[in-house]
Order: C-alpha cells, then sequence, then structure tokens
C-alpha cells in the first residue's frame, strides 16, 4: 500500500536573520484567536477585564510552564548538564502539560491582580484553549514532531524527516480531538450548560487528557529515560489533570443542582 509522504519544511520563509515557522505561527494564532473570543465572551458575560493585559500573563505563564515541563520531564539529564539552554525556546521543546499549569497559575495571578472571577474566566477561556491545542499539534505536525507508531492502517503517513516507515499521525488525532472538545464546549456554553462553576473546565480537563492517555498508546515514547516504565510520560502527567477534571465536573454539576432545587 502506498502512503502519503509528509516532507514539508517546518520554516514558512525567511526575511534576513528571521526565520517563520509553521508551528511558530500557528501558536500565535492560537493566542490571537483566543483573544477576539475571550474579548467578545467576557463583555457578554459581564466581566471587566483588561484583555490585552490577560493576554499577556497567560502567554507568559504557557510559554514558561511549558518550557520547564518539556526540560524537567522529558530531558533532565540533558537540560541539567546545558541548563542555559532551558531559555533557548525557539530550539524547540515544549509540553503541554506545563504549558497547562502556567497558563492556570498566571491566570490564578491575574485574577488575583485584578478582583476577577478566577472560575468564570477559566470556563471562558476552555473554548480558545481546545482550539489553541488543535492548532499547536497541526503545528507539530508541520514539524514532524511527536510521531506515532509504524503501523499499516490507510491513512498512515510517511515522515520524510523522520524515517522511511509509515506511522501514525497522531498529531492529527490530537488536533481532532481537540476540534472536538472546542465544538463540545461552545455548545455547552451557548446553552447555559455551563452555569454550574467549574463545569466547562472539568469537561475540558477530561476529554483532553483523557484522549491523551489512550493515544499515548500509538505515540512514540517522548522521554527516553523512562523508557522501561509501564506508563508514557505523558500518561502519567495526564492522570492528575482527568482527577482533576472530574472533580469540577461532578462538583460543579452539584452546585448547579443545589441552585436549582426544583429543576
Amino acid at each position: 500500500m502506498t502512503h502519503p509522504v509528509w516532507n514539508i519544511r517546518p520554516e514558512l520563509f525567511s526575511l534576513g536573520p528571521l526565520t517563520v515557522r509553521w508551528y511558530g505561527l500557528l501558536f500565535a494564532g492560537a493566542f490571537l484567536t483566543g483573544f477576539f473570543y475571550t474579548e467578545r465572551r467576557t463583555r457578554r458575560a459581564g466581566i471587566a477585564v483588561n484583555t490585552d493585559a490577560l493576554l499577556l500573563f497567560l502567554m507568559v505563564g504557557t510559554l514558561f510552564g511549558a518550557r520547564l515541563a518539556h526540560c524537567f520531564f522529558y530531558e533532565p539529564g540533558y537540560f541539567a548538564a546545558h541548563p542555559l539552554e532551558i531559555l533557548m525556546v525557539w530550539k524547540g521543546g515544549l509540553a503541554s502539560h506545563g504549558g497547562l499549569l502556567g497558563f492556570l497559575l498566571s491566570l490564578w495571578l491575574f485574577t488575583r491582580r485584578e478582583g476577577a472571577p478566577f472560575f468564570g474566566l477559566l470556563d471562558i477561556l476552555t473554548v480558545p484553549a481546545a482550539f489553541g491545542g488543535a492548532l499547536v499539534r497541526l503545528g507539530n505536525f508541520f514539524n514532524s514532531e511527536i510521531v506515532g507508531h509504524p503501523t499499516d492502517v490507510p491513512w498512515a503517513v510517511v515522515f520524510a524527516r523522520v524515517d522511511s516507515l509509515p506511522r501514525h499521525p497522531v498529531q492529527l488525532y490530537e488536533s481532532l480531538v481537540c476540534l472536538v472538545a472546542c465544538g463540545i464546549l461552545y455548545g455547552c456554553d451557548r446553552t447555559g450548560a455551563s452555569r454550574g462553576r467549574g463545569i466547562l473546565s472539568g469537561v475540558f480537563l477530561v476529554v483532553i487528557f483523557s484522549s491523551r492517555i489512550f493515544l499515548e498508546n500509538v505515540k512514540n515514547r517522548q522521554a527516553p529515560w523512562a523508557a522501561g516504565f509501564p506508563l508514557t510520560m505523558g500518561q502519567v502527567l495526564s492522570l492528575p489533570m482527568v482527577l482533576a477534571g472530574l472533580y469540577l465536573l461532578v462538583s460543579g454539576i452539584c452546585r448547579l443542582g443545589a441552585s436549582n432545587p426544583s429543576a
């Protein structure tokens, strides 16, 4: 069977010393679409917030958390020997779990400073976060990174920049999951199903990270030092996210029921 060959250059174009990469463009697009959605949605929800400042907080927190998590969990030996390279984000190496933790911490700091409702903003941000996740995984696809196991399924892709084997396009699987999650979250938000504080946040965590646990089974291991473990590093880091999501979902539904006893 002939499989499509993916051999796209990660660089979109260069202007002198400046190189624009597909990944960077899609990452920036994730924050840009999130900015416009959040500005419109917070206005409709009656939450007074400086969206420019919020975006800056979230960008710094997400990048910082994603970089530290990659260095600590996926390549600790290398970065212990080369600590200055931790700051070289442009060389690649971001972990989504750390990005989420950095996102949450920066949001908490922002809401403390501005006096804004943490969960009110977090629930709103789940929609653009899911859409942004889809764009970031598409960026991984353009980079030919985070590839899947070799397979002979009809939709397998040969990543020519990796090797000549047809593999699961697991980046596209995860991108599709994020798009589905975005649709679910947007629908829940539009129909008022997010009235229980934290419900959308719980749905986001459960859907995104339970699928991550499953899809890790067809993904190349990203932490070679943990090769002998029964679970991948991605699965280990996803488990507490799913548990936290279940807690938010159940507690939010309980609060919703308590506020509508006659429903």
